[in-house]
């Protein structure tokens, strides 16, 4: 964090909240998510240069709603409200909020009243994303309209004096086209926010905590070869040099020829003190009769810790376990403001962690999305191969085999998936594609080969496009390289005689199929 020139986000519980926290920080400004409930004193202990309000789910009209401390608008610092942040400012500052005569969701056109400072050099007539039922009807005292629609009359409003504004739309999203323009100017007009924050200053931050953190002590690394988990050991190597060991462990669910690779990457390129757990039959011994995709990412946890432990009783005392967990990883696992909102599903490690775990965590990219986790590694210096490489699930090809996981369902995956990246790489799109993978469903269907009847497995291509993994639409992938992969696999894969393809967007499918 640098000093005054960062941007706390109270989190009410929106699917958007996340969101904002990037569209800042594609501004170089540091953000962070913060529950909504933190105390006024708090916060402005942590001196931050603006405040937003992040939208949410429930009704300002609802008791018991969630509703943050009302003496952080008399801190002097800027706030900026979106949607539920507007309509709780209305209410808590003396206006009125009551259920819209229309309730609005989708795509509006707001009209602005008074430009400055948000709308300052915009179109007075502007395309907007709404999602809400309630609106503000009497304004607090102070403030006054700046932008309305025909169904919402206070769309956005403002009290220049206290500099406090309010937006009923969410200019976060793609679909408010000028969205980024008007938080631009919240940033560097309202905040006078610095554009400063980079990665380099991130690793400088992050070397100089972790050696304060860490000590003289040692931390164990889990290294799976992925983006996430290299940029780790490459920020702790660079941090703690030969107080850093990396175990890579081989459960068997990885993909074509990634243990082999990491290996050699790693133990022999690089010169970290790598360590090789060979846990294959371990993993699926204990994954033997389990179709039930939640129980298989809390075996597929618990055993991997389980092997960290026997690991680091070989190096001697170990204190710390560092892990490549990132902030999408944080969001779905664990509801955002404590509430009753639902668990997407759990990450095997944020949500599967044994209650007596034998580490104390560092997880020092928890805070940052994919691509800025991907900027990092370019910094530290890692090859594009390991940089650019697309995610792969902590618990590997077991949530993309569909049932019950055998040795001999994971090499057909195996085989199958090898032949999807092949083909990929090949296509113009590939560098824009977030995801490219093969599922393997728990069906078989008849076919022909030749003259034989065939009764074999069934193949699902999923390709996807995203920017952080928090939304997500499949790829329009033509149909040359889609025949391609489906003839490769039914020809050269024994074992699958059928390929679909998944033209699901997330939500309301989630990317991997369990």
């Amino acid at each position: 964090m640098q000093g005054h020139n960062w941007i706390a986000i109270l989190d009410f519980g929106s699917q958007y909240s996340q969101l904002i926290a990037r569209r800042v920080r594609e501004q170089r400004v540091y953000s962070e998510l913060l529950k909504f409930n933190i105390s006024a004193s708090d916060l402005a202990a942590r001196k931050p240069a603006g405040i937003i309000l992040s939208g949410g789910p429930a009704s300002v009209l609802e008791s018991g709603a969630p509703l943050c401390d009302p003496a952080i608008y008399d801190l002097g610092v800027p706030v900026l409200g979106i949607c539920y942040g507007l309509q709780m400012t209305g209410k808590l500052l003396g206006g009125a909020v009551k259920p819209g005569h229309a309730r609005e969701f989708g795509s509006a056109r707001i009209t602005v009243t008074r430009p400055e400072p948000l709308f300052r050099d915009l179109p007075a007539d502007l395309d907007v994303w709404m999602s809400h039922g309630d609106q503000v009807e009497a304004l607090p005292p102070g403030f006054s309209v700046m932008a309305r629609t025909e169904t919402c009359p206070v769309a956005a409003m403002g009290n220049a004096a206290r500099r406090i504004y309010g937006l009923q739309f969410h200019p976060e999203v793609v679909h408010t086209p000028n969205g980024t323009e008007i938080l631009r100017r919240f940033l560097f007009d309202v905040c006078a926010c610095r554009p400063d924050w980079e990665m380099a200053q991130f690793i400088r931050e992050s070397v100089a905590a972790i050696r304060a953190k860490v000590g003289d002590r040692h931390v164990l690394c889990g290294l799976s070869g992925g983006v996430d988990s290299s940029v780790v050991a490459a920020l702790l190597h660079r941090a703690i040099g030969r107080q850093l060991h990396c175990v890579f462990v081989d459960n068997g669910l990885l993909r074509y020829g990634e243990a082999k690779q990491v290996e050699e990457t790693f133990g022999k390129a690089f010169g970290m003190d790598l360590h090789v757990a060979h846990a294959q039959d371990r993993f699926l011994a204990a994954l033997k009769g389990i179709v039930d995709p939640e129980h298989k990412r809390k075996i597929i946890g618990k055993v991997f810790i389980d092997v960290f432990v026997a690991e680091a009783r070989t190096l001697g005392e170990v204190k710390y376990l560092a892990q490549g967990t990132l902030y999408p990883d944080v969001i779905e696992s664990a509801s955002p403001i404590g509430g009753p909102s639902a668990t997407i599903k759990s990450h095997h490690n944020v949500g599967g962690l044994p209650a007596d775990l034998k580490f104390s965590l560092i997880e020092p990219v928890r805070e940052l999305f994919k691509d800025e986790v991907r900027l990092l590694g370019r910094e530290l210096g890692l090859p594009d191969f390991i940089v650019n490489r697309q995610p792969f699930p902590g618990p590997g090809l077991a949530v993309r085999i569909l049932g019950e996981i055998t040795a001999e369902r994971v090499a057909l995956l195996q085989r199958a998936d090898l032949r999807v990246q092949e083909e990929m790489e090949k296509d113009p799109i590939y560098p824009r594609v977030w995801q490219s993978f093969a599922v393997l469903l728990p069906i078989q269907t008849v076919g022909v080969m030749g003259d034989s009847r065939t009764y074999e497995n069934v193949a699902a291509l999923r390709i996807v496009e995203s920017q952080d993994g928090m939304t997500a639409d499949w790829s329009r992938v033509s149909y040359d390289t889609l025949a391609r992969i489906s003839n490769r696999i039914i020809n050269e894969v024994k074992g699958i005689n059928r390929v679909v393809f998944d033209i699901s967007s997330k939500p309301p499918a989630t990317i991997e199929w369990e």
